[in-house]
């Protein structure tokens, strides 16, 4: 029983040494806290009166530079140093442009059905619906 206990222990281990482990779950609380960066700004400026769609763009560019910055500097740091720069900042607009446009689009058809305050609410549910994509362009071409 104890050899099958330190056998199951050793896998787990090797398990969350995987790069992608790891850069997953540091992704998550960058995620975490890039999205109330998001979230406050565009519930703040969209109760103010601008519109959801510059709301939107403006709370997103607030919780992208926090984000470009951390996941550059923490999640995707490899043996070499922290992995930003122009390069890859362009990917990350790219990335960031288009995943936007979608967040933005969602949220347009939201407050048009159900009113701003749906919005607030569903905002994060449409930014948790973005997050595995955006996991998926950082760690494939964003960072690489």
């Amino acid at each position: 029983m104890a050899v099958s206990a330190r056998a199951g222990s050793g896998r787990l281990k090797r398990w969350l040494a995987l790069p992608v482990v790891r850069q997953g779950g540091t992704y998550g609380v960058v995620g975490v806290a890039q999205f109330l960066l998001d979230w406050v700004i565009y519930v703040a400026f969209t109760h103010a009166g601008m519109t959801v769609v510059v709301a939107n763009v403006l709370a997103r560019i607030g919780g992208a530079s926090a984000g470009f910055v951390l996941n550059g500097a923490v999640t995707f740091r490899d043996q070499h140093g922290a992995r930003l720069g122009w390069r890859r900042f362009s990917k990350f607009a790219i990335s960031w442009s288009v995943l936007t446009l979608f967040s933005t689009i969602a949220l347009v058809a939201i407050n048009a059905a159900q009113g701003l305050q749906a919005s607030w609410l569903g905002k994060p549910l449409v930014d948790v619906a973005l997050a595995g994509a955006g996991f998926l362009l950082a760690r494939r071409w964003i960072y690489r």
